[in-house]
């Protein structure tokens, strides 16, 4: 009888590991040393050094860079000063303005209603935000009294349109035409943050009615087509954005420090913008925008395309969970067949170069792999206005982030170095 016992309580210990959520497959985020994963400690030594001598010369004041394989953390730092002038030192947790970091998340939450069969990719926005209507391109332009002329454009913008930045719609301030900054400012265009009273459905109703750079689906140009899709998910969904993205995708992923607007007790963690002005690292000042948008102001401006601040960690667990084919910590966002979608090619031959773009990061394909210093064909990766960047390659499962808070001009190589001397560092 003791033998069957066994035998039963083996069999059962084995269906129950079989019905175990996936967590056990994908655990969340935790530490290990390199060695467990294929890293090389004394490489990871050598980024360690090079981001150091990079504070230490004045080239960036501060920085939290993150390395994670096979979903574990192997290195996660702090360097230098969160504020220079009021002498704060950079923690690990500290939260970063992540501005157009915060596009990848937009439209993770436009794929999860697109799963959900609320709308197909090739729908016309017009038929969601009827202001879009009939699509118009640019055509002449009055430098003297900024008016303008438009031509009816041959396609509509559709939402892949939207997802790609291939919707001909700019991006005003920081926009590469100097046409379309003033038709936008003229126009009442709120871009990137705000502290002001305005929220993204008033916006975008002002952009639906502006001229487009060029054809939809026929050119990519850098867009504030992940502001009019933020306002598609408060359509679609019923609620408002940032409780869409708090609900759906913040609480499962324990993004615990993510937000449009911080809560007060995460107020002390910001991290300052700095500039450098005679040889001294001093705050940003207000130009167009308040960089201190994140803790004051009317906080009712819900950005799609660049108002969330995070922490490296948090961000961590958002790509991990792409790494995971959609799934974290025994929640699935998204569907395997789904991330395929979004990691695959959707531009064509727009771009001929070491990257394509897919529906919610730019990718890196087979010439990109061969030049070198990328990582693998399919690398995924973006950055922020304040400079931040990440990047996650699925053959190697591994992720890299290092988050800095600058604006004008700065000599900073730690970003193409990190990413270069990380994947020189597996070693396995």
């Amino acid at each position: 009888m003791k033998f069957y016992s066994l035998i039963y309580f083996l069999f059962t210990i084995s269906v129950s590991f079989a019905q175990t959520p996936s967590a056990l497959k994908f655990p969340v985020l935790e530490h290990a040393s390199p060695q467990e994963v294929g890293m090389s400690p004394e490489r990871l030594n050598k980024i360690d050094s090079m981001i150091s001598t990079e504070v230490n010369q004045g080239n960036i004041p501060g920085a939290v860079a993150l390395i994670a394989r096979n979903g574990k953390i192997v290195y996660h730092k702090a360097y230098g000063m969160a504020n220079n002038e009021k002498n704060v030192k950079m923690e690990k947790d500290a939260i970063f303005r992540i501005a157009s970091q915060t596009k990848a998340i937009t439209s993770t939450a436009v794929m999860m209603l697109w799963e959900e069969g609320k709308f197909q990719l090739d729908d016309n926005i017009s038929k969601y935000i009827p202001e879009f209507g009939e699509a118009t391109v640019l055509d002449t332009y009055n430098e003297k009294d900024g008016t303008y002329t438009t031509k009816p454009a041959k396609n509509q913008i559709t939402i892949r349109d939207l997802l790609t930045h291939t919707s001909g719609i700019g991006y005003g301030e920081i926009d590469g035409d100097p046409r379309f900054k003033k038709i936008y400012a003229n126009a009442g265009i709120t871009d990137l943050f705000t502290t002001k009273n305005i929220t993204i459905e008033e916006s975008v109703k002002k952009l639906a009615k502006l001229p487009l750079h060029h054809e939809p689906g026929e050119a990519f140009t850098y867009s504030e087509g992940l502001d009019v899709l933020g306002y598609f998910i408060e359509i679609i969904s019923g609620m408002p954005f940032d409780e869409f993205l708090r609900t759906r995708i913040f609480e499962p992923l324990n993004m615990d420090d993510t937000w449009f607007y911080q809560p007060k007790k995460n107020y002390n963690r910001l991290v300052t913008v700095q500039k450098k002005e005679n040889d001294q690292w001093i705050k940003y000042p207000v130009t167009f925008y308040d960089t201190d948008y994140p803790i004051k102001g009317s906080k009712t401006f819900f950005s799609g395309g660049a108002g969330l601040s995070s922490t490296a960690k948090d961000y961590a667990k958002f790509l991990q969970m792409y790494l995971n084919n959609g799934e974290y910590n025994g929640i699935r966002l998204l569907s395997r067949t789904t991330v395929r979608s979004i990691l695959g090619n959707q531009i064509g031959t727009i771009w001929n170069g070491p990257k394509h773009h897919g529906l919610a990061f730019s990718l890196v394909n087979e010439k990109g792999e061969i030049e070198g210093g990328l990582g693998s064909a399919g690398t995924f990766e973006w950055g922020g206005y304040f400079n931040t960047q990440y990047f996650a390659d699925p053959k190697e499962n591994v992720i890299g982030i290092i988050m800095k808070q600058t604006r004008g001009p700065v000599n900073d190589v730690t970003g193409w170095k990190f990413k270069q001397m990380l994947f020189a560092s597996i070693d396995d």
